[in-house]
């Protein structure tokens, strides 16, 4: 089939490679356009926008996918078919019914549960213990489309959402093409999405992932995972604000109150709502990030000092 890609960042980079080495052609990459990033604040091209710049492959930057002039380029193209992944943005209706199989969307959860922007994230965040992966076709209401094909995917106690991500787009690049061989083929076969089992993964925010030291330890665990790579779990010491990496909950730790630090020979622990936590890294405002130990004998954490 012709198909026309959208996607945005680097986690579409799976389904890409994986298309671009199947037996369907690819007219155009639609991506979201470039924008600031960096010390200087120049524009930045998306990572899909750069994969395609490589490949000579046409890319496609509207504002909105609405734009009159965007639709007239769609419709030039006249592709069979839009396989979407993290694209960014809402595809309307105008441009929906352009591609004669419609747009088909890679999302990264079992639908219906977790629809939205972050449903990774979400996951790991709310302690789900197995997610996976969703093609489904692309319609107006936010992700309830019929599902084309899943797969299913462990949620491991130590994953970060970065981990599950990565994972989670190599084994969805796979998947997508399946379904794209299979649209072609005839052979597809969409399922309505059942009507229970439904919740939503808005995108996370800073201030969502500032640590809760008051929570129990699982749940301090959880967030931080939750919020790594990004936006980056933190807390606030001595007024600053610092980053932290992921956290081990110790169940036979000395007992501390919340956001109390105490720092040992080779760990520093945080206490929590209930046990305490061993830190990570951490990133102290503009420096590097370090071991735990490294960071609080360079900070001179003093006893009974606390993340605010």
């Amino acid at each position: 089939m012709r198909l026309i890609i959208a996607g945005t960042p680097a986690v579409a980079l799976p389904a890409l490679d994986a298309l671009a080495a199947s037996r369907h052609e690819l007219l155009a990459v639609v991506t979201r356009p470039d924008a600031p990033a960096g010390r200087g604040r120049g524009l930045v091209r998306s990572p899909v926008g750069v994969w395609a710049d490589e490949r000579g492959i046409e890319v496609l930057t509207p504002r909105r996918p609405s734009e009159p002039d965007f639709l007239a380029r769609l419709r030039e193209l006249a592709p069979d078919c839009a396989p979407v992944v993290a694209y960014g943005a809402l595809v309307p209706p105008a441009a929906l019914e352009i591609p004669r199989h419609g747009w088909v969307n890679l999302h990264f959860s079992l639908l219906p549960a977790w629809r939205g922007a972050a449903p990774v994230q979400h996951a790991v965040l709310h302690g789900d213990e197995l997610t996976g992966a969703s093609v489904f076709q692309l319609e107006e209401g936010l992700d309830t489309g019929p599902v084309f094909g899943t797969v299913t995917d462990e949620i491991r106690p130590t994953d970060t959402a970065g981990d599950l991500l990565d994972r989670l787009a190599t084994a969805g690049a796979d998947l997508l093409v399946a379904v794209l061989d299979a649209i072609e083929a005839g052979t597809a076969r969409a399922e309505p999405q059942p009507s229970h089992g439904i919740s939503y993964a808005p995108k996370l925010t800073v201030d969502d992932a500032q640590v809760r030291w008051a929570d129990p330890a699982f749940a301090v665990d959880r967030r931080i995972r939750a919020c790594t790579p990004a936006p980056g779990a933190w807390s606030t010491f001595r007024s600053d604000r610092v980053k932290l990496g992921p956290v081990r909950p110790i169940d036979d730790g000395p007992e501390l109150k919340p956001g109390e630090l105490l720092v040992e020979r080779s760990r520093v622990l945080v206490g929590t709502g209930t046990v305490p936590v061993q830190l990570g890294e951490v990133r102290a405002a503009g420096k590097r990030a370090m071991p735990a130990a490294d960071w609080a004998r360079g900070a001179r954490v003093a006893p009974g000092e606390r993340f605010e």
